[in-house]
């Protein structure tokens, strides 16, 4: 039997060479892209049973790409997987309009499940693919993984934790040539160099199982892109919640190091508070806390708020400074001194982003702000730091890493 053909189109090199070894052990014939344009000729030529595509390429983007394959009769029917990046849910949607197959979570699909639906995929050739394309999940029915499996991903997350030191310096030069940047241009080609650094990070932790690095790589590298693409989103408090973010995959990269466990933050463990008197402000912070899965209960009223905190712990608060009757700063103040919450991470989200506000923030007992108007990414980002932050508290940091 002739072996079926499969074409991944993937930037990053180890992450492809992982998914080609896996489907070649598994008696495929595999190729490989590392951009949409050589992509697209691969698929006229070599003629894939099915395609592998990242969403996240250069030159031609996958969705681009998906487009153009489409467009092209004889591969209407041309079963696609999409990979995506959790975080980016506008660019799933994209793909699934212009005709994906499946669209999958790079961080949390391994090479073994991604065999599964391969095969699946060749197999339902005749049966109802339309059910199939339906299907959004590719992991409901996991595949057992064998002996040579485990010893596959075992190796692999050896060599990916040996290289965590070298990657987080390289993320740290990255930032620093970042601050040096002055003009915008040079502010966007250092945060597109990151921001290649992290796509491939959180490509090769979500393959490896760990989880935690997977989860906080894949909101930055939403972040990242983002910024790289809407420069007049760069600012202080946007640069400032990028460099806690790589500082805070240090603590990560540690934790995974010492062996402890890595599960992501699931949006069941999560209980946050948003107060803002402004409904359009309290709808934006809940969006944010959306995309990533995460559920918040936003009120207006501080006096509210205050009784909410007395009643029940949370494991997240976000208070706006400016409102009627009590302040952010009074607010927090008062909701330190409840048993619940002497310790919650609380962060102010505000205008008001001068000197001033940041040292009133700090002494009301904040742990951080984020000015007005802000990115949505950038809230994500920094719910993530704190909230899983909370579960890594019992490792050690890993030398030059702030707290």
């Amino acid at each position: 039997m002739t072996a079926k053909k499969i074409l991944i189109v993937e930037d990053d090199q180890l992450v492809a060479n992982i998914y080609r070894n896996k489907l070649s052990v598994e008696h495929f014939q595999v190729e490989i892209a590392l951009d949409g344009h050589h992509g697209f000729e691969l698929i006229k030529s070599f003629r894939p049973d099915v395609v592998i595509l990242d969403l996240m390429l250069p030159k031609v983007t996958g969705i681009d790409l998906l487009k153009k394959v489409r467009a092209q009769q004889d591969l209407k029917h041309l079963p696609v997987i999409v990979f995506s990046n959790t975080y980016l849910s506008n660019m799933v949607q994209e793909a699934w309009k212009a005709g994906a197959t499946k669209c999958l979570s790079k961080s949390n699909c391994t090479p073994m499940q991604l065999v599964e639906l391969v095969r699946n995929l060749i197999s339902a050739e005749t049966a109802d693919a339309t059910t199939l394309a339906k299907d959004s999940t590719a992991t409901q029915n996991k595949p057992k993984s064998s002996e040579t499996d485990i010893v596959f991903l075992n190796d692999l997350r050896t060599s990916l934790l040996s290289s965590l030191p070298a990657i987080l310096n390289s993320m740290r030069s990255a930032l620093q040539e970042l601050a040096r940047c002055s003009d915008e241009a040079g502010r966007v080609k250092a945060l597109q160099a990151l921001y290649r650094q992290v796509h491939s990070l959180a490509g090769n932790a979500g393959i490896c199982g760990l989880q935690q690095i997977s989860q906080m790589s894949n909101a930055l590298e939403a972040l990242l892109k983002e910024l790289s693409e809407k420069s007049k989103g760069i600012n202080s408090s946007t640069l400032r919640t990028v460099a806690m973010a790589v500082d805070f995959l240090g603590v990560l990269f540690g934790h995974a190091q010492a062996s402890d466990p890595t599960e992501p933050l699931e949006p069941s463990q999560s209980n946050i508070l948003v107060v803002d008197d402004e409904a359009i402000s309290r709808r934006a912070v809940s969006f944010s806390l959306e995309k990533a899965g995460l559920h918040a209960v936003a009120v207006e009223d501080p006096q509210t708020a205050l009784q909410m905190a007395g009643a029940k712990p949370f494991d997240l608060i976000f208070l706006d400074v400016d409102m009627p009757g009590m302040n952010g700063f009074e607010l927090c103040s008062k909701m330190r001194a409840l048993p619940n919450h002497k310790k919650t991470p609380i962060i102010f989200v505000t205008g008001l982003s001068d000197f001033e506000s940041r040292a009133n923030s700090t002494l009301s007992g904040g742990n951080d702000l984020i000015a007005k108007p802000f990115l949505f990414m950038e809230l994500t980002v920094k719910s993530l730091i704190y909230l899983l932050r909370s579960r890594s508290t019992t490792v050690k940091q890993p030398p030059g890493s702030a707290h």
